[in-house]
């Protein structure tokens, strides 16, 4: 038998729930659907905690379906509580308008946009919620949710439960996402919302609304929250967030996150965060654990940022950990002569590579022997760089343990 979209979501470990499994896979092996994924635009890109629903809008397209990009212009001015303990700072409207142009060149990177039948349609829900009249939308919206039930959910709950406060503007939220796949579903004939497991109620909310304000049925499918083995929860390194923008992480830094991913991950991750087939992951399982570690950072890398900059990683990599030499693709601080000549604290010029932010921590990695220059161990704290440092073409390898390292040139 074929795969089907809802055979491969779950092959490849992306399902948790769905409101109606069987009847949407009838559905969709039988037409085409449109199907949307909403997104917060809290910040100037998305990170990798949001590569799992790309992964589905892409799985989407693969299939012959078409997917909407929710890009929440309107909802991202009041901030969703889910897994929040506080109330999230709210956006000037024109930070929110320039996070959400970056955004979308994120998808048009992950997303095909050639094919008129499958390619994505961006929409802002601040064009139809900015236009809300409240009594109207109270008769005509509000009538179909009761408190009871908005109390239930998590995300209300477990604010509640821990005395933490609820603004009413957040409490709202769960009705305006009801919203968005109401309109969706009015204008766009969307079918299916998808979401992470946390959405689960919000995502319920708008199924119900559907059928009470249409009689229609459409549907709701959550993925799981990745936790990595060790964990912790997906989308951070010991750097900071592991950003989908070669402005905020160069193409370098992201294959090293996936090259450094835990062992007990690596063939999740292949999965979930690939297109290679399940039958050549299947292929593949037994090679060395380095080596499907790699084969993970390439792929991924290329997804984002291109082959050219996969390969040039590679090698960079190879360079710097197996040559013991500069790779041209490393993270790079750029000094000017005057600052260096009177010299520069080890501490000082770590801090400003951005290989930590305290300075205090950078205490403990040269106590711990964890600081290089050249490759050779800094011992004191009180060590200073000066132009006898550098090489002849005007540069120097920063390293922090064996994984993390920057050129530092002066110009």
């Amino acid at each position: 038998m074929e795969d089907s979209f809802l055979s491969e979501f779950k092959k490849r470990n992306y399902f948790n729930q769905c409101t109606n499994s069987d009847e949407l896979e009838q559905l969709m092996n039988k037409n085409k659907i449109r199907a949307y994924i909403g997104f917060d635009c809290t910040s100037s890109s998305l990170h990798v905690g949001s590569l799992l629903q790309i992964m589905c809008l892409r799985l989407l397209q693969k299939y012959g379906h078409q997917p909407i990009v929710l890009l929440g212009g309107g909802t991202t001015r009041i901030g969703d509580p889910s897994g929040k303990e506080v109330t999230r700072k709210i956006l000037s409207e024109k930070v929110i308008e320039k996070n959400i142009k970056n955004i979308e060149k994120v998808f048009k990177i992950f997303l095909k946009t050639k094919n008129k039948k499958t390619k994505p349609i961006f929409v802002n829900n601040y064009k139809w919620l900015e236009k809300l009249n409240y009594i109207k939308f109270l008769r005509e919206i509000g009538k179909h949710f009761t408190i009871n039930k908005m109390l239930s959910f998590d995300s209300v709950k477990m604010r509640l439960e821990r005395e933490q406060s609820l603004s009413y503007m957040e409490f709202n939220y769960m009705i305006l996402q009801a919203y968005d796949f109401l309109e969706l579903n009015k204008n766009k004939n969307c079918l299916m919302q998808i979401g992470g497991s946390d959405q689960w109620g919000n995502i319920v909310n708008g199924v119900e609304l559907i059928k009470r304000y249409s009689n229609k049925q459409v549907f709701g499918l959550t993925t799981p929250l990745i936790t990595l083995a060790s964990g912790s929860k997906m989308g951070k390194s010991e750097k900071g967030a592991v950003w989908l923008d070669k402005k905020l992480l160069s193409a370098y830094d992201y294959w090293q996150f996936w090259r450094n991913t835990d062992d007990r991950d690596v063939l999740r991750f292949l999965q979930m965060f690939t297109d290679l087939s399940l039958e050549k992951i299947k292929e593949t399982k037994n090679e060395n654990i380095n080596q499907l570690k790699i084969i993970l950072a390439n792929e991924a890398t290329s997804m984002l940022h291109g082959k050219t900059a996969a390969v040039k990683a590679k090698q960079t990599a190879k360079n710097t950990f197996e040559k013991k030499s500069v790779g041209i693709d490393l993270p790079t601080l750029v000094l000017k002569k005057k600052q260096v000549i009177n010299g520069i604290n080890i501490i000082e010029l770590v801090t400003s590579a951005n290989l930590s932010n305290s300075r205090s921590e950078v205490r403990r990695m040269i106590k711990n022997k964890g600081i290089k220059v050249n490759n050779e161990t800094i011992e004191s704290d009180k060590f200073s760089i000066s132009l006898n440092n550098f090489s002849q073409e005007n540069f120097l390898k920063l390293s922090h343990g064996k994984k993390h390292h920057v050129i530092v040139k002066i110009i």
